[in-house]
This record gives C-alpha cells, structure tokens and sequence, in this order.
C-alpha cells in the first residue's frame, strides 16, 4: 500500500499533467469534439403534421399527406453547452459560437473569425452555408416581418432579432455564411449565401448595399470542428439513382418533368418504384439542400446549382425565356404568415426569381431556399409575392430520395 504522501503527490502530478496536456491541446482541432466525420444530415425537429390549411391528426400510409417531414425521424439535434461561450452538436462533430456579438461586414468575417481565442481555441472559421444550414429548426415560426418562434434551438443558441428602434425589421438578423454566390443578384451585385434564423430562409444577400455602395453588416456565428461537413461522395448506380455516400441518402437521378402541387408531391414520392426500391419520399428542406452544388448556377455553368450527374429539367421563366430550372418541393411545412400551414419549403436549384421594378431578375441566387404556398389553381400562376417580387410557382418538381440500408 502507498503512503498517503506518495499517494498526494502523485495525485498532484496528475493534475499538473492533465492541465498541461489540456494546454497543449487548447488548439487542437479535434480537443473537446465528438469522433464524427462526413456528412450526417441533422433533422429539421418537425413532428407536427398538416394539410394545405391546418394542423392534422397523423395521417397513416395511403392516407393524404402522409410522407410529411413528420413522418420520417433522422438524425435528431444533440447539443451540449460547454459553459465557455461554445455549444457542441454530437450530430455533425461541429463546434459553434453560442453568442455572435455584434453585425459586422462580410470583408471582416475571416478576420474576426481567424483572431477568435473563444472556449481557448483558435481555429475557428466562418461556416460554410450547409454547416449553418446545420442549425436550422423547422419548428420555428414568422408571421411576415414579425418573429414568433426562432427556427434555431434558442437554448442553446443566442439568436437576436432586428432592432426596430433603428428602423430594422424584426427579421433582420441575417447570419453570413462563407459560401458567396458564384452569380450576381438584382442585375450585377456581389453577393454571399446566409441564413435567417429568424424568417427560416436561405437567401444571397448583397455585400455591398445597392442603394448606397456601403458594405453590408449581418451576424457571424463562428464554427470549428469537421472539416469534412457538406462535402458530397456522389456515386452513380447505373439505375437511375445516385447514391451519397456522405449522407446516406440515395436520390432519383432525374426528375420526371412534371409539376405537382405539395400534396400530390408527397404522394408521387411515396408510391414511386425506381431501381427495385419502394421506400422512395420526398426530402425534407434539409436533406433537399444537401445536393446543392454552390459551386455551379444558370449564369456561370449554364446549369442547375446541383452536381452534373443529376439531370434536371429545364423550363421557361414566367417572361417565356429558356434556360432556366424548376424549384423542388420539400416535405417540410414553412409556418409563415396569417395563416402559417399554408406554405411548405423549396429549394431553387436554379435562380431565385423575383419581380422587380417590372423586371424579372435573379433576387436570391441559385441554391436559396425559399417557401411556395402548397396548392393553388394552376391557371392562376406563377404569381409574385414580398418585397423582392419572389416568383411563387405552387406547381413545383420533384426529385425523391430514400434512406440506403446500413
């Protein structure tokens, strides 16, 4: 048996050791990080099912509606708050920024995050738009310009809104992402992805501000962790199925050149049968916009913003004009406006359209993420809606996906 001395002082130099190993670990980019690597799509946290007017009871196989976000459970969120103004996400092996201090422009965003000691580590970077794309709940809630409920989990997350006494909308609270718009929106502006934890959006937002030439300032929430997060492993089957190794997903390679309303989506989705498989459905909004390739758009590849195995349909822009691409439904609902069950999310693989001053334009890039109401009659559309003219077409294409067995 040791001696209680013996015992003490090796207890001592254990602690000395493990301060000193944590130490020599402070900046290390795996220190404090769950072991995940690849892409593993987080769920977007909805368990509410709804029709094209109203919350429903759950709707079973066959049934209307069934093969909603709802339906199917994923990778459910996992955070952990560290107690040092960082949160880790056990799904995604990412660490993030709990706070985002205050609006910054985008030229200081690498700046900011490249001189950041935050929880003692320093290699912390701007995310990429499908990292931040990670956080996004669709449990949140908007009614046009006015925040109801974040559409991030706002226990763990700071998440302000606009500040109105400064002539913002509540909406106003816009985080950049570092994933800038290879294209240029209203007409020839520079532009950079970010998303709106507050409206539940994806949108190019400019870096300098039309009206004025100033630089733009919106949020950053700084990340670190798994280098590898948003980059697909696209396999083609030879079937007419694309396999993404990272995420898990296999996807119909291309769509089938009809337009449908939300509901009718859901049931195409369901009672598909491609390369032997039954258990194809429509992807929620966060599965959808895993395969978008923001490397590409219509302006600079003359394509669709998702990797050239996919084909896609091409269509008319509501002017007549060739050369453009459909938005692609989503399962999940976008509770928004007076009556918030009436709209469910997209995803534009090619321009954002809006209407602007009379002229049809690119308002929020190839690769937005926007909402169209869910039915309609398709004589009367598309139509324009908001204050970017946002073309709403109600009759939009799918593209299913199904879950490869493990």
């Amino acid at each position: 048996m040791k001696h209680p001395f013996c015992l003490m002082l090796f207890f001592i130099s254990s602690l000395l050791l493990t301060s000193c190993n944590n130490d020599d670990n402070a900046n290390d980019s795996t220190d404090n990080l769950p072991n995940v690597s690849g892409y593993p799509i987080v769920d977007t946290g909805t368990t509410s099912f709804y029709s094209n007017t109203a919350i429903i009871a759950t709707p079973s196989v066959g049934q209307a509606f069934y093969g909603q976000d709802a339906s199917y459970s994923g990778n459910q969120p996992a955070y952990t708050n560290n107690n040092d103004g960082t949160i880790t996400d056990h799904v995604t092996g990412l660490m993030w920024a709990q706070d985002m201090g205050d609006k910054i422009t985008f030229d200081a965003v690498k700046t900011k995050a490249a001189n950041a000691t935050l929880g003692g580590h320093t290699d912390w970077r701007v995310p990429t738009l499908k990292e931040l794309y990670s956080l996004i709940l669709f449990t949140g809630k908007v009614k046009g310009e006015t925040a109801i409920t974040m559409f991030i989990d706002t226990h763990y997350f700071n998440q302000p809104i606009g500040d109105v006494s400064l002539g913002e909308r509540e909406i106003d609270a816009q985080v950049w992402s570092a994933t800038e718009y290879v294209g240029k929106t209203m007409n020839n502006v520079e532009t950079v992805f970010g998303v709106n934890f507050v409206d539940g959006r994806i949108k190019g937002y400019p870096k300098y501000k039309p009206a004025t030439g100033a630089a733009n300032t919106m949020y950053l929430r700084m990340v670190r962790g798994n280098s590898d997060y948003g980059q697909n492993n696209f396999v083609d089957n030879g079937d007419g199925t694309i396999s993404d190794l990272a995420t898990g997903l296999m996807w119909q390679k291309a769509d089938d050149g009809v337009a449908r309303d939300w509901e009718t989506a859901l049931s195409y989705s369901e009672s598909l049968t491609l390369a032997n498989y039954t258990d194809w459905r429509l992807p929620n909004a966060k599965e959808l916009q895993s395969i978008v390739d923001y490397s590409r758009s219509p302006q600079t590849t003359n394509s669709p913003a998702i990797n050239p195995l996919f084909q896609t349909t091409e269509i008319n822009d509501p002017d007549g004009n060739p050369g453009h691409y459909p938005f692609f439904w989503s399962s999940t609902s976008h509770l928004d406006g007076v009556n918030p069950y009436t709209t469910a999310v997209y995803i534009a693989f090619g321009e954002g359209l809006g209407k602007m001053n009379g002229i049809l334009m690119d308002v929020h890039g190839a690769g937005c993420q926007r909402s169209d109401p869910k039915s309609g009659n398709s004589a009367d559309y598309p139509q324009y809606f908001g204050p970017q003219g946002d073309v709403q077409y109600v009759y939009n294409y799918v593209r299913a996906v199904r879950t490869i067995s493990k």
